[in-house]
């Protein structure tokens, strides 16, 4: 088995000492490596019990599909896989909150597009469990909603960074390879009404819209913190999607959070060109806000840690979640 280790980590194409959230095809060397250890490892091998032959297989896959391994269980045995954060493009001109919003209100005039009840968004998250794998690989999730109040949801496995690829998924007892577009979950929801968030419709001013997502986290005072904001728009996106003149509501909100700096232009993992506003707060999350600068409209929201956590094998800039959404 040290044989087999050894080859494993040659073929490995981040290496412990390389540059961190590295991504990328296979070198030559470990090209050789990864061949040599599918040709030559013994037969018997593969009859030493169910959790070695995954153990093996795991990392093989992680290492056939290039994910980076980047973070570890509470024991410390690493997890399936995990993106790279999003970076600020060098030396790009961040662009002021304040003047996105006075560009969405102008976008807004005629109000096209319309609101849209349901939402169309890309997904990942880090879940920590004793006795789960730590992540879930991306997910695509489509809502749509019926004028009876009827709606259905479809998920599906992909990943956007490696369009027809086979991906991990922890749907189920332990993670497995589905190929790309497989279908998690397919169901029809009966009719559903109410008179709050998030089944009422979203208002369109900055006053109204505060206390609407005040009301959809819970906020009983009515007052949201930024952390709050990002929070309950998040939650807002994955129910609604928003027109023009909530998309310039929102902007608006944005504009007079605190603590919300403009960090710069940024791709997307769409591969759509936005505005980056970054927050920290106490807890050792980092949210970068990203927005169409001409629009208001908001592209993305990732989160991510800034500080390492040794109990769970957390280290400091690795992606917690994010979530891309669509029209």
């Amino acid at each position: 088995m040290a044989d087999e280790l050894d080859l494993l980590r040659a073929a490995d194409p981040v290496p412990a000492d390389g540059p961190h959230f590295g991504d990328g095809p296979l070198g030559h060397d470990a090209e050789q490596h990864l061949a040599r250890l599918l040709r030559d490892t013994p037969h018997p091998r593969r009859r030493t019990g169910p959790r070695l032959v995954w153990s093996l297989a795991a990392a093989l896959a992680a290492v056939a599909t290039t994910l980076t391994v980047l973070l570890g269980g509470p024991g410390g045995t690493p997890a399936v896989a995990a993106p790279r954060p999003l970076a600020v493009r060098a030396h790009s001109t961040p662009v002021p909150l304040t003047e996105v919003a006075e560009l969405a209100a102008v976008a807004a005039r005629d109000g096209s597009p319309a609101l849209r009840r349901g939402t169309h968004v890309q997904s990942w998250s880090l879940g920590m469990s004793d006795d789960r794998p730590p992540v879930t690989l991306p997910e695509e999730r489509v809502e749509r909603w019926a004028a009876d109040g009827t709606h259905t949801e479809v998920v599906v496995a992909t990943d956007p960074s490696h369009p027809g690829r086979p991906v991990l998924t922890d749907d189920g007892d332990r993670p497995r390879r589905v190929e790309d577009g497989h279908v998690l979950s397919r169901r029809t929801f009966p009719p559903m009404w109410g008179d709050g968030p998030p089944y009422a419709t979203p208002p369109h001013t900055p006053a109204k819209l505060r206390s609407y997502l005040a009301e959809l986290i819970y906020s009983h005072t009515g007052t949201l913190t930024t952390s709050q904001l990002l929070d309950a728009t998040r939650d807002l996106l994955d129910n609604w999607t928003p027109g023009a003149r909530e998309s310039a509501a929102l902007a608006g909100l944005l504009a007079d959070a605190k603590d919300l700096r403009p960090a710069g232009q940024v791709t997307d993992r769409l591969g759509r060109t936005g505005q980056a506003y970054v927050h920290d707060d106490a807890s050792g999350a980092r949210r970068m806000l990203i927005l169409d600068p001409s629009t208001g409209a908001v592209l993305g929201l990732e989160m991510t840690s800034t500080r390492d956590d040794p109990e769970y094998g957390l280290r400091a800039g690795a992606v917690m979640e994010y979530s891309a959404w669509m029209r």
